[in-house]
């Protein structure tokens, strides 16, 4: 379901990232994009409002893997009240961390379907958000000789790349490095 009023989320988000800036001690500047200017040109998301973000906080936006920035864009889809599957209507950038990512995101899957194709194992990559995933299975979409699936549960969702026609393969959650995620 599209956004009803393009101009008046446009301006809620505007006063959050004005919020921000006074309250939290934010330094961030922004420009909002709105309907056909907004579009993903890769088509990679569906969004309707694109939120660029710069200033001298940018590197605290983009540091974690982009943790704050996907926070930002989850809290405006919230008060935008849109429904989890709606959430890519609205899209946040910062320092083209998210053009970079999804480069990232597209040739590891290239490597890692290359390497099912060779060996026939499938292969787990670590957790990461629904978006990420998204992007891993469009990535993979065109490639020919494997399929993709998503596994596991909530922060500990995964994909996997498997060889054409055996998903049914046993699959190994991956590892992850010590001191990741949980404390011991």
């Amino acid at each position: 379901m599209p956004i009803d009023d393009l101009q008046e989320a446009a301006r809620k988000i505007a006063a959050f990232i004005n919020a921000l800036n006074k309250l939290g001690g934010m330094r961030i500047k922004y420009r909002i994009t709105a309907g056909d200017g907004a579009r993903d040109p890769e088509g990679m998301e569906a969004r309707q409002l694109y939120v660029e973000l710069a200033g001298p906080d940018t590197p605290l936006l983009v540091q974690h893997n982009g943790e704050l920035l996907r926070a930002l864009e989850t809290l405006a889809a919230q008060m935008l009240r849109l429904e989890q599957r709606e959430h890519d209507l609205v899209s946040f950038d910062a320092g083209n961390f998210k053009a970079l990512r999804a480069q990232e995101l597209r040739l590891a899957a290239e490597t890692a379907a290359e390497k099912v194709r060779r060996t026939g194992v499938p292969y787990s990559f670590p957790p990461m958000n629904s978006r990420e995933r998204r992007l891993l299975h469009m990535a993979c979409r065109d490639l020919e000789g494997i399929e993709t699936a998503s596994s596991g549960e909530g922060a500990g969702r995964f994909l996997v790349i498997f060889p054409a026609g055996k998903t049914n393969l046993p699959v190994q959650p991956p590892v992850q490095p010590r001191g990741f995620g949980r404390r011991r």
